[in-house]
């Protein structure tokens, strides 16, 4: 019966027998999620309880309108950085806002974002920040975090923002370090990166909770001066709608579609990556319907905005589960974490938040492919430190500009140059081929085939018009036709059509007549309609390149003919 329903197509085809796997996974997924719950909240200066609240009620509205099984949804620190970003904005311009409700409602605004996305059927845009631009950019994310954890692990405050004023105020206030929670939150830092290496069954953020909060209780560490969480209430949050009222709509909604594309293109990357994994198709689109669905239950219920959870879904994967009755499962036993063990958790000493966040984004700089993309494209390695560069030194929300537009940018100077070719035969061989590639190809006597790879676009027209030119100056003296094959040309707009009709007309100078070949159905209209396929002749836009040369050969051979009868 669920499998009917659409909006549990999570727990379609479901079987009783499914349930054990399930609940084991939904307490594994509790498990690591208790960490990074309490903990990631603080880098948006936000109370802990709401980092359990969005990570509650989530799962929830996702296990509703989710299509994945196996996805599981959750805080994200990519995401957080730009939420901490977005709040200081907008609290700046209203300092008597609240910033629990503030995160709320964005939730809800990304929430509807999504659901509209989806209406539009925009998934496509999860791959507008490029992988290497994306990669960059969630690095200079981790790097930000990490010296945002100055403070917690030191005992300083550190008011500045940015990467190289926290370090001077470090240095200008090293007389006061609190030396004991610097030691503690070094050890649990150092702890947790060694329980990773050795690959360990229980998660190092688990293990430095646990420790964390039974050491405070053996040893005072708030009487000795470290700080710790504090009081969390001992309730769920009720259902309510966050108003904007007194902030500035704007801000609001642009604040709102920054968390959207970097929450969406983070988590639909990690979506893809486990889909390839476990072996399930993941559909961008009805994913935005699952992330709408989960991040309006965060705003309903005084959380923020949420995302694809690597490390929620990769325990997923790992235990078996098979439905969306793990994420259930995980949400239950997260609420009663926060019903039943909120004194245990009030000890939990803030530096192991700092080691936490510490040790989540030494694992966001994905060094790896850093490393494979300076081996596979020096270009594609370069965008990628122009997204890190954009997110540690201007900031997160500058950073996300910076990223957009260097995408932009990539695609222009990706597009700017198309390739190209002269085309000819193989002896003995069907078809034509690059003559810059097989030395036994020959051009065909009088025949010229000029091969573009790429969209005739504004930006590009006087590059391939220099090309088209520098070509047409070493044509042979016997050339009769020029042949442009347009079959890898999608697009051609009023400016390149301009540009072919000077071609043709140079040509036609020369005695060369112009002729395409394989042109797509947009780039045809817009050509007939700028009047340019008129002024080359129908009879010389051909379906593909063997009719124009047969047509060639036998015009050459009537003329032949000709010749021969005089």
């Amino acid at each position: 019966m669920p499998a009917r329903i659409p909006l549990l197509q999570g727990f379609a085809g479901y079987r009783a027998q499914w349930f054990g796997r399930d609940a084991m996974a939904g307490l594994a997924i509790a498990a690591v999620a208790i960490p990074s719950a309490i903990a990631y909240p603080a880098i948006a200066g936000l109370p802990p309880e709401v980092g359990v609240y969005a990570s509650i009620f989530p799962l929830i509205g996702y296990a509703l309108l989710g299509p994945s099984h196996r996805l599981v949804v959750g805080p994200d620190a990519a995401t957080m950085t730009v939420l901490a970003a977005v709040l200081a904005s907008l609290v700046a311009q209203q300092p008597t806002a609240d910033r629990v409700g503030i995160a709320a409602l964005l939730a809800l605004v990304v929430g509807g974002m999504c659901l509209i996305a989806s209406a539009l059927r925009l998934g496509a845009v999860a791959a507008f920040l490029s992988r290497p631009i994306l990669i960059g950019f969630i690095g200079g994310i981790a790097i930000s975090i990490m010296v945002g954890q100055i403070g917690r692990l030191t005992g300083l405050k550190i008011k500045s923002d940015g990467l190289v004023a926290p370090l001077v105020d470090l240095v200008q206030q090293w007389h006061a370090i609190h030396w004991p929670s610097l030691a503690l939150g070094l050890g649990l830092l150092a702890l947790t990166l060694l329980l990773q290496r050795l690959k360990s069954p229980v998660p190092g953020p688990l293990v430095v909770v646990v420790l964390g909060i039974a050491a405070s209780a053996l040893f005072d560490f708030e009487g000795r001066g470290i700080k710790v969480v504090g009081a969390l209430p001992q309730a769920l949050p009720s259902l309510a709608l966050p108003s904007p009222s007194g902030l500035p709509l704007q801000e609001l909604l642009l604040g709102a579609g920054a968390l959207w594309l970097v929450s969406f293109s983070s988590g639909i990357v990690a979506a893809r990556s486990f889909g390839a994994r476990g072996g399930f198709p993941v559909d961008t689109n009805r994913e935005l319907v699952g992330l709408g669905g989960a991040n309006i239950a965060a705003g309903l219920f005084s959380g923020f905005p949420v995302t694809v959870s690597d490390s929620r879904t990769a325990i997923n994967l790992s235990v078996g589960g098979r439905s969306q009755m793990a994420g259930l499962v995980a949400a239950l036993a997260l609420a009663s974490v926060m019903l039943f063990l909120n004194d245990a958790l009030r000890l939990l000493p803030s530096p192991a938040l700092g080691a936490i966040l510490v040790a989540a984004s030494i694992g966001l700089i994905d060094v790896g492919s850093l490393r494979e993309l300076w081996r596979i494209s020096r270009m594609e390695f370069g965008f990628a430190l122009i997204g890190m560069w954009g997110a540690v030194s201007l900031g997160v929300l500058n950073g996300v500009i910076v990223a957009v537009a260097a995408t932009l940018l990539y695609v222009l100077i990706k597009e700017m140059r198309p390739h190209d070719a002269l085309l000819g035969r193989l002896p003995g061989r069907p078809g034509f081929y690059k003559l810059h590639r097989f030395r036994e190809a020959r051009p065909v006597p009088g025949l010229a085939i000029y091969l573009i790879q790429g969209s005739l676009l504004f930006f590009n027209v006087d590059y391939v018009r220099a090309r088209l030119q520098e070509v047409m100056e070493a044509l042979p003296a016997d050339t009769r036709w020029f042949l442009l094959d347009a079959s890898a040309v999608t697009q051609i707009d009023s400016t390149a059509a301009a540009m072919l009709d000077e071609v043709r007309a140079a040509l036609a100078e020369r005695g060369i007549a112009f002729g395409i070949v394989e042109l797509h159905t947009d780039p045809l209209t817009l050509l007939e309609r700028a009047g340019v396929v008129d002024r080359i002749g129908r009879d010389m836009v051909f379906d593909d390149v063997e009719e124009a040369a047969a047509r060639f050969d036998r015009l050459a051979a009537q003329e032949r003919r000709a010749a021969a009868a005089t």
